[in-house]
């Protein structure tokens, strides 16, 4: 199997993942319930309006969401957390070069069924991280079998 080029902390849901790969995310922590990421934000990227594309910043917290949802260590390899639902609330805009961080906590598990937070972060190079709250993306999730 091929491996992503992301640096920071390994998690295998990357092992594959071309999406979070050409994005450039780098994983910054990750536990139980928990990822932080991280990415600059490049020219093609970017919307009409020379702001960040809301798929981008869609995307990128959904990379959070999913690193939040799954162990590092699956404990039943044959199951899997996806997305059963989100909501996403863009607040602010971010920009080429901004350095965007996504936060993701877990809210409340039960079951199969989990609810997380993940807050988007913009800020300047150089500027000290995480920057100002972008955008607030709220997952639903659901364990499931792989096949």
């Amino acid at each position: 199997m091929a491996e992503t080029a992301i640096p920071g902390v390994a998690h295998h849901i990357l092992e594959n993942d071309y999406a979070s790969e050409w994005m450039g995310i780098e994983v910054l922590t990750l536990s139980d319930g928990h990822a932080t990421i991280r990415m600059t934000l490049r020219q093609e990227m970017l919307n009409g309006f020379g702001m960040a594309h809301g798929g981008m910043i869609f995307a990128f917290a959904d990379s959070a969401f999913a690193l939040a949802c799954n162990p590092a260590s699956p404990a039943d390899p044959d199951s899997i957390t996806v997305a059963a639902g989100v909501d996403i609330n863009f607040l602010k805009p971010a920009y080429q070069g901004q350095v965007i961080t996504a936060v993701a906590d877990r809210r409340s598990s039960a079951g199969r069924s989990g609810l997380y937070d993940i807050q988007i972060f913009a800020a300047d190079p150089g500027a000290q991280l995480p920057g100002e709250l972008i955008a607030e993306f709220r997952g639903r999730s659901r364990t499931i079998s792989k096949k």
